[in-house]
């Protein structure tokens, strides 16, 4: 019995260590800010993580063995900091962000003398996890089709999220599944000119109600560029302006599931001509 509950519980742990996904960054000696090959291979991480509904991050930095250990400690939570910052920067939740800690050292184990450099190297680094939630929750949004939504009878103050308009990491223009989704929305308003509304752009994962930087301009105003690239897209295909506003709500209403469905835009209307 006891065999098998020690296997039951060996069980378990390597199905939460499977859940877990880690990165490591590299940095030079007695530096902690990001090298350029480290920056891109950071960058395209949490690309392959955005999409993931997180439950938390934790961010640890370490050092080599040379230097004194307040050096070392100062250093090591200098790195941790450094990605702590990349990560705010480009939409992620730092309320996610559980645990931004420097170690210090990683002490040299016996090794051969040729082989010094090269763990040291290894050890300059900063380990990122990432944890997803489990279970995975539901997707909780209106199930009807947008089409519909946008068809149907609205009245003034009513709010249409738009589903699937989902917006890339740290910009202003859409994923590439969200393009024919914005196709849709411009025809059928178009063709709708008895309503008035207002382009309400959003941003995941700021420090309270903070707006997100655009990865483009570097300003801090992504909600409201991504409203705005909605309303030059619907008025290039015939939706008049008068009929449009825009405004950035920076991260007032974060839904409360996945930080991606957090990047996106909602219409108000504003006015119903009959």
């Amino acid at each position: 019995m006891k065999k098998f509950c020690f296997f039951a519980f060996l069980g378990f742990q390597l199905l939460f260590s499977q859940t877990e996904i880690k990165h490591v960054v590299y940095f030079e000696t007695d530096m902690y800010s990001i090298p350029e090959t480290e920056m891109h291979r950071l960058l395209l991480f949490l690309d392959d993580v955005e999409s993931i509904d997180i439950s938390k991050i934790s961010i640890y930095g370490f050092c080599d063995d040379r230097g004194s250990h307040s050096y070392n400690m100062k250093l090591s939570q200098n790195r941790a900091n450094a990605i702590k910052e990349v990560l705010t920067n480009n939409e992620f939740d730092e309320s996610l962000i559980t645990n931004t800690d420097g170690k210090g050292e990683l002490l040299l184990r016996i090794v051969k003398e040729d082989e010094v450099h090269k763990i040291r190297g290894l050890n300059r680094k900063v380990e990122i996890t990432v944890s997803p939630v489990y279970p995975p929750r539901r997707n909780n949004f209106n199930s009807e089709k947008l089409e519909s939504i946008l068809s149907g009878d609205l009245k003034v103050g009513d709010k249409i999220l738009l589903e699937n308009l989902l917006f890339e990491r740290g910009y202003s223009y859409l994923i590439p599944e969200s393009k024919v989704v914005l196709i849709k929305v411009a025809e059928i308003l178009a063709k709708r000119k008895d309503i008035y509304f207002t382009i309400e752009g959003h941003v995941c994962c700021t420090n309270g109600e903070r707006d997100a930087i655009d990865g483009k301009t570097k300003k801090r105003n992504l909600s409201y560029a991504r409203a705005k690239y909605i309303y030059e897209y619907l008025a290039s295909k015939g939706v008049s302006k008068r009929r449009m506003k825009y405004v950035g709500m920076k991260r007032k209403f974060p839904l409360g599931g996945p930080q991606r469905l957090d990047r996106r835009v909602e219409l108000l209307v504003t006015k119903v001509v009959d």
